[in-house]
């Protein structure tokens, strides 16, 4: 198989679309007129041969010259003919000229839209993906077919716009544990009476490293494949259960750290990804827990009614200046001291970003004394 690089593509062959189109229609309107041509013809003929003839050896009287009656009834019946014949192609000609140009005025108007799709699909590229078509006209097949591409244009920004953030984010926080790990190597290394103990010290501290960098590389892919591709799955999945699950998850440390916990939670309906929704509860409790004060409080609420449903995490924890609350959504944003040992900023990212995927919205709020009280709203189950 020959396979043909950028350089090497074949170029445009034969007639254009519009250019076709307006032959095929011209060629049509041509041969439908010259049919009706040749019947007009043939009907003035056969009118004039059934029509009522003279005498034979009759002689009439034309311009003060006498002939024949019959020559005079032929010559008549030429005469006619010859002149359908050349006002038919008088007409013919205008008809065939008139229907090349309104062919061609037509399908110019049609085919621009896709000039302009083929304009912009030309022009794109990682730097200038937001430009679209954004027709403007008749709702028919060509605007279905420009807003089809406007749509995968922005399908396309989001995925490259979510590519470049995982890679300028894992970047920018893969050098804490990186370095880490050269640093411990490069002084265990570099001594020669390093033993057992530095070894296994060593060993530790590079563990907790690779711990932290797989901890931030899952939630970043977690991130990147929400912001990018939306929902995988569509299922009722109740908002309860979701919070119990990530309850287990967390309640051996929440108790270490003599945290009190309340729980009201009613059933509530949210149709969308399990996963994703999992994720949601599991982060908001989870951030609960860490970023938490010893001997805190958590209050964890679920409710579902016709608007909607409603999941609310409140939380002691640091004091969180109002203006920061909402910057705490944000990738890698850390505020009033909330950070735990393995956290990367990136837990209320991803609740903000799995919840718009399922077309709801997060609102974080400090709490007076501190701590803060999360938010996410969810629409109606269908």
């Amino acid at each position: 198989m020959r396979t043909l690089n950028a350089d090497h593509r074949p170029g445009r062959r034969g007639l254009g679309l519009r250019v076709r189109i307006t032959l095929l229609a011209t060629g049509l309107v041509a041969v439908v007129s010259a049919l009706l041509l040749w019947l007009g013809w043939m009907q003035i003929g056969q009118a004039l041969a059934d029509s009522p003839r003279l005498p034979r050896g009759m002689r009439v009287r034309v311009d003060g010259v006498e002939v024949e009656a019959t020559e005079l009834t032929t010559l008549l019946h030429d005469q006619a003919r010859d002149r359908v014949l050349e006002v038919g192609l008088l007409a013919y000609l205008c008809v065939i000229a008139a229907a090349f140009l309104l062919a061609w005025s037509l399908t110019g108007r049609v085919l621009a839209p896709l000039h302009r799709v083929t304009g912009t699909a030309r022009r794109l590229s990682a730097e200038s993906l937001e430009e679209r078509i954004e027709f403007v006209g008749a709702r028919d097949e060509v605007a279905e077919l420009a807003d089809t591409f406007d749509e995968m244009l922005d399908r396309l920004q989001a995925a490259f716009e979510a590519q470049r953030r995982f890679v300028a984010n894992a970047s920018h926080e893969l050098r804490t544990p990186l370095a880490v790990i050269r640093t411990e190597l490069d002084v265990t290394l570099a001594d020669p009476d390093a033993d057992v103990a530095e070894l296994r010290r060593m060993a530790d501290v590079v563990r907790d490293a690779t711990r932290r960098a797989e901890h931030l590389v899952t939630a970043l892919l977690l991130l990147a494949r929400t912001d990018a591709t939306g929902l995988n799955a569509r299922e009722p999945v109740d908002l309860a259960t979701m919070v119990e699950s990530a309850w287990r998850a967390v309640r051996a440390e929440a108790a270490d750290r003599k945290l009190s916990v309340t729980f009201d939670t009613e059933p509530g309906l949210v149709t969308g990804d399990p996963a994703l929704v999992e994720r949601i509860a599991g982060n908001l409790v989870e951030n609960a827990v860490r970023h938490n004060v010893e001997g805190g409080w958590i209050s964890v609420r679920t409710s579902g009614d016709q608007s909607g449903s409603r999941l609310v995490v409140s939380s002691s924890g640091p004091v969180v200046p109002p203006e920061r609350a909402a910057q705490l959504l944000e990738p890698f944003s850390r505020g009033g001291g909330r950070t735990s040992h393995f956290g990367a900023g990136l837990g209320l990212s991803i609740v903000r970003s799995a919840a718009a995927a399922h077309g709801g919205r997060v609102e974080v709020e400090p709490v007076d004394g501190g701590g803060l009280t999360v938010t996410v709203e969810f629409p109606a189950a269908p």
